[in-house]
């Protein structure tokens, strides 16, 4: 809003010319607002309504004399400028479900007062944001010297236009969490353009790339990770995303050596991957003490404690997984971690558990065999062991009787399944498909020990290299042509410049911990996701599981796989291959799809690529990542990653606040055909985001608009193992189930598993509670969906459960 002016308080004219304005309550009455920088100064209420409709311009379905009246009708003697712009902003964000342009509104209303308060402190330009925040130590000497030095080029390329991009939502986690802020009186000192540019020049060699990486983010076509964002260009630059720890050996030293690296690195933003499968199980003998062991349990509760306390620079919470092989003897502890029931003193609330799973589990519960579980000192080397060699060690084990004691495999896979179906956690992660299509364990002795936070990083692990991997996502929403075809060759030319983005992360940035330095220098990995699949879906007007989906899907993945490749063969031959090229897979010619058994269609550019990079290497041991992409979705107003919606109405809660949104696609195609009123959305609140139910919506409408609970599971999963022979890491795939049980489950992470997938993430299911809808009368009410008739149902245990739905996939109705 513009600062307001001088004229005295009238509101006659307003009030006569649209209700909503408040009557005056005297003609000569005369308030005063208060201004940011502490002046007084009398009301102008039409300065207010010009301020809102200027912000209003081109946006068809908002009506800002309705924002304006609210906003006036907070008016009292002495309110601050900074109270009114809040009340525009919030009213128009309220009006978001009712009409998705006041998105638009709230973000222009909410930018205008970013600019006012960044002006306040006279910062007028890129280049003196950038000065300021480097004299208060927020930004660091390399970056403020760069950009004093190309301080005229730098400022001509702000463009403030990038900022209509914005919804509200994302506007406002940016404003909230990542925009740069006075130590002191914590106003923010640069714009969102300012921001993105400031990101650029953190990781730019020259002025030419730094402003061609900033339009490419600010345009919202390309989003680095939340790490980057946070910290690039500034005091401590540390920008990788993820870590992977493997598991401290069974040792007081190590096992705190754990802890103090798993603090640091959360210290500083990343997000923790810590592997425990060496640490001896409860029971065991201890030598030294002729003790007997507590187990990984104690432990883990202390570092439980740990994550708690070690907050990530006051921006968000500590993160860390935890992985364990279902062959350590404490695997059924373990599971119990997350129980809502049970010894509160045997918990780990704020841990995340996965469990790292060998194929030779898997055929045991097909084959509803017997499972050995073994003390760690007792066969220390089955950690570093994958595919036949892993199996003939842990089957000699058992011919040697060292187990400490045998299940039933699917007694415990049981208790995996109802793990996941409770606590949402326990993700299901497969050792042996990470490891055997990993480009970094083509050496003896390479071995992948676990995945990350979000399960979508594999790399090679030891108790001397900590992995390391850096992230950023394609926002797939903004390639579609205005003929609603894909654009291919952008999409190309965006992993073109993202790729060396990517790469330039590892030379620059600050390692909390040495081991984490020398494994980054030494494979130099990073992660290319996407996100905005379902975005790309809607436009396109097809359903999420019907072929051409399928099809385009893996045509993405395919193109941003070789064009990623082609981008990091360039920089081998410009600045080397990575140190342990020779050690990969790449190096006996074994691109990501070979590894799948895949032959892709136009065999003669692959071809000719395989012999480029047998010439001259890869810079990137690793390229392809899709992490889950919460955060930076929401920056850019798309979907995440490769998910489809949740529903076509819902709310969000993160730091910033919680957010009413609606389907933005649904609502343009049922205002095309005249559908889209109060009624309409009413009969959407009462189908809690389903549009399933509403007769007067045509069939093609109801297949498009589907929420991920009414599409089968089966379809993910084969949507994710069709891309995922060209993803040389893997993907953060969430599965659903609105009301799980074991037999649902078991099915579908035996079909996952049987169809090569690496990894997967939450399970994620929903309430069996649903709101009470009685108070929303007349027309609306038919909507509300009559009781369920009885129906006769049969308990199994949960081995019967496990038994009909492996030996009776068909029938399980999550994959249908």
């Amino acid at each position: 809003m513009a600062t307001l002016s001088t004229h005295p308080i009238s509101q006659t004219s307003l009030h006569d010319v649209h209700p909503g304005f408040p009557a005056p309550a005297s003609e000569t009455a005369v308030m005063h607002v208060r201004k940011r920088n502490g002046s007084l100064e009398p009301v102008d209420v039409n300065k207010i309504v010009r301020a809102v409709q200027r912000c209003a311009q081109g946006l068809n379905g908002v009506d800002a004399i309705r924002v304006a009246s609210k906003t006036i009708g907070g008016l009292y003697d002495g309110a601050t400028t900074r109270e009114l712009d809040k009340i525009s902003i919030d009213t128009a964000a309220a009006l978001i479900a009712e009409e998705p342009q006041y998105s638009r509104l709230a973000a222009r209303l909410l930018l205008a007062t970013i600019h006012k308060e960044v002006a306040n402190q006279n910062l007028h330009s890129f280049s003196q944001s950038i000065a300021y925040g480097n004299a208060e130590g927020v930004v660091n000497k390399a970056v403020a010297e760069f950009v004093n030095t190309h301080a005229r080029k730098l400022n001509h390329a702000i463009d403030d236009e990038f900022s209509d991009r914005f919804e509200y939502f994302g506007l406002r986690t940016v404003y909230d969490r990542y925009l740069l802020r006075d130590p002191i009186s914590r106003s923010v000192i640069e714009t969102p353009q300012y921001f993105f540019l400031r990101v650029s020049c953190g990781l730019a060699g020259t002025p030419a790339e730094a402003i061609e990486f900033y339009r490419l983010i600010a345009s919202h076509e390309y989003m680095p990770s939340s790490p980057t964002l946070f910290n690039s260009g500034t005091k401590h630059a540390q920008m990788s995303s993820c870590y992977l720890h493997d598991s401290p050996s069974d040792s007081l030293e190590s096992i705190y050596d754990a802890y103090k690296s798993v603090a640091m690195l959360s210290k500083f933003s990343g997000g923790i991957g810590l592997a425990f499968h060496r640490v001896r199980s409860e029971g065991s003998l201890i030598r030294a003490t002729n003790g007997l062991s507590n187990g990984i349990v104690p432990w883990l509760r202390t570092l439980d404690s740990s994550v708690a306390a070690v907050n990530q620079g006051g921006k968000r919470k500590g993160a860390c997984c935890v992985y364990l092989e279902p062959w350590h003897a404490d695997i059924e502890q373990f599971l119990e971690l997350r129980d809502n029931t049970g010894d509160h003193a045997r918990r780990t609330y704020n841990l995340n558990l996965a469990n790292w799973i060998p194929d030779l589990f898997m055929e045991r519960v097909d084959a509803d065999g017997m499972w050995s579980l073994f003390d760690p000192k007792d066969v220390p080397h089955l950690p570093d062991l994958f595919g036949d060699a892993f199996k003939a060690s842990y089957e000699q084990a058992e011919a040697d009787k060292k187990y400490a004691r045998q299940v039933k495999a699917r007694d415990l896979y049981a208790r995996m399944m109802r793990t996941l179906a409770e606590t949402g956690n326990g993700w299901m992660t497969f050792k042996d498909a990470c490891n055997v299509k990993c480009n970094q364990t083509g050496a003896p002795g390479n071995t992948v020990h676990l995945s990350n936070l979000c399960t979508e990083i594999t790399e090679v692990s030891s108790k001397d290299e900590t992995a390391v991997c850096n992230l950023g996502s394609i926002n797939l929403a903004l390639y579609l042509t205005p003929e609603s075809k894909f654009d291919f060759a952008k999409l190309a030319e965006t992993v073109r410049i993202a790729v060396p983005m990517l790469d330039r992360v590892i030379d620059i940035n600050y390692y909390p911990v040495e081991p984490a330095a020398k494994s980054n220098a030494k494979w130099r990995p990073v992660g290319l996701g996407l996100m905005g699949l379902q975005d790309v879906f809607f436009q396109m007007k097809i359903a999420f599981d019907s072929r051409e989906a399928r099809e385009l899907s893996r045509k993405i993945q395919e193109e941003i796989y070789y064009h990623a490749l082609v981008a990091s063969n360039q920089l081998a031959e410009r600045f080397g291959a990575h140190e342990a090229f020779a050690q990969s897979r790449l190096a006996e010619g074994k691109l990501q799809f070979d590894l799948w058994n895949i032959v892709p269609e136009d065999t003669a550019r692959w071809d000719e690529l395989r012999e480029r990079i047998k010439q001259f290497g890869v810079r990137n041991s690793l390229l392809i990542a899709i992490a889950p992409t919460a955060t930076i979705a929401s920056i850019v107003g798309c979907y995440e990653c490769i998910e489809p919606q949740i529903s076509n109405l819902f709310k969000r809660e993160t730091l910033s606040g919680e957010f009413l949104q609606v389907n933005k696609y649904l609502v343009n195609d049922l205002k095309e055909r005249g559908l889209w009123n109060e009624e309409m959305r009413q009969r959407l609140k009462l189908s809690e985001g389903s549009v399933q139910g509403i007769d007067e919506l045509p069939d093609d409408l109801k297949l498009v608009y589907r929420t991920v609970w009414e599409i089968p599971m089966r379809s993910l999963i084969d949507m994710a193992r069709d891309r995922g022979a060209y993803i040389d890491q893997s993907q953060s795939l969430n599965l659903f189930a609105e009301s799980p049980n074991i037999g649902k489950l078991s099915s579908m992470y035996m079909y996952a598993w049987k169809n090569g997938i690496k990894t997967t993430y939450y399970l994620r299911s929903r309430p069996a509670t649903r709101i009470a809808k009685t108070t929303i009368q007349g027309s609306s009410a038919r909507q509300t969906a009559p009781a369920a008739a009885p129906v006769a149902t049969t308990t199994y245990t949960p081995s019967e459960a496990i038994a009909c739905s492996l030996e009776n996939p068909e029938s399980c109705e999550a994959c249908q």
